[in-house]
C-alpha cells in the first residue's frame, strides 16, 4: 500500500471508532435528555435527526469525501451531479411498496396509518436518510470500494450499518428480540440495497431517496 493508502485506511478506522462511541453516547444519554427538554415532537426531532445529527453524521461525512477527493470511488461532486436512469430503480420502490403493505396486511388483516404518523415522522424521512446515506454510502463505502471489488465492501458496509443501530435498540429494550429473531438481517439486506444502488447510479441521490421511501412506508405502516 502507499503512503495515501495507508493513512486512508487509518483515518476510516479512526472515524468510525470515534464516530460509534460518539453516537452511542448520544443515543443512549443525549436523546432521552433532548426528549426530556423538547416535550414537543417535532421541536425534538429538528434538534436530534436536522442539527445534531447533521453535525455528526452529514457534515464530517462530507469533509472527509473532499478530503480524500483522489481515493474514493466517486467524487463528492459527481455523486450529487450523475445523471440518474430513474426507471431502472422503480422495481426497488415497487418492492418496497409490496414489502411494507403486505406484511401490514398480513399481520393486521388490514391497511391502517399509524396513529403516531405525523409531522415529526415527516421531518424524521427527510433527514436520516440524508444523514445515514451520506456516512455509510458516500463516505464509509465510497472509501473502501474499488472497481474491481466491490460486493465483499457491500456487505462489509451493510454489517457496519446494522451495528450502528446496536445503540438505539438497547436503549429501546428490543436489542436481544432483534437479535434472536434474526430481523437485523433486513437492515443488512437494505444496506446492500442501497450499496448497490449507489454503486451502479455513481450517485447518492438514489440510496438517499430509496432510505427516505423506506423510512417513510415504515414510519406509516410498521
Amino acid at each position: 500500500m502507499t503512503e495515501k493508502t495507508n493513512k486512508k485506511y487509518l483515518t476510516l478506522i479512526v472515524y468510525f471508532i470515534l464516530f460509534y462511541a460518539v453516537w452511542t453516547l448520544f443515543t443512549l444519554y443525549g436523546k432521552p435528555f433532548i426528549a426530556d427538554t423538547f416535550r414537543d415532537d417535532v421541536a425534538a426531532v429538528i434538534a436530534e435527526d436536522v442539527i445534531i445529527k447533521n453535525l455528526v453524521w452529514t457534515i464530517p461525512a462530507i469533509f472527509l469525501v473532499r478530503h480524500f477527493s483522489s481515493q474514493v470511488y466517486i467524487g463528492l461532486k459527481e455523486m450529487f451531479t450523475a445523471k440518474v436512469k430513474w426507471l431502472k430503480y422503480l422495481p426497488v420502490f415497487l418492492l418496497f411498496t409490496a414489502y411494507a403493505l403486505g406484511t401490514e396486511y398480513l399481520s393486521a388483516g388490514k391497511l391502517e396509518i399509524n396513529k403516531s404518523f405525523g409531522a415529526a415522522s415527516i421531518v424524521m424521512v427527510l433527514f436520516v436518510g440524508l444523514t445515514e446515506e451520506m456516512v455509510f454510502r458516500g463516505w464509509l463505502l465510497n472509501a473502501t470500494v474499488s472497481k474491481e471489488k466491490q460486493w465483499i465492501p457491500i456487505i462489509i458496509n451493510s454489517i457496519l450499518f446494522m451495528t450502528i443501530h446496536f445503540p438505539i435498540w438497547i436503549l429501546e429494550g428490543k436489542f436481544m428480540e432483534v437479535m434472536s429473531s434474526f430481523s437485523f438481517l433486513f437492515i443488512i439486506v437494505l444496506g446492500i440495497i442501497f450499496g448497490a444502488a449507489f454503486l451502479k447510479s455513481r450517485s447518492i441521490i438514489v440510496p438517499i431517496l430509496l432510505h427516505m421511501y423506506w423510512d417513510l412506508l415504515a414510519e406509516m405502516f410498521f
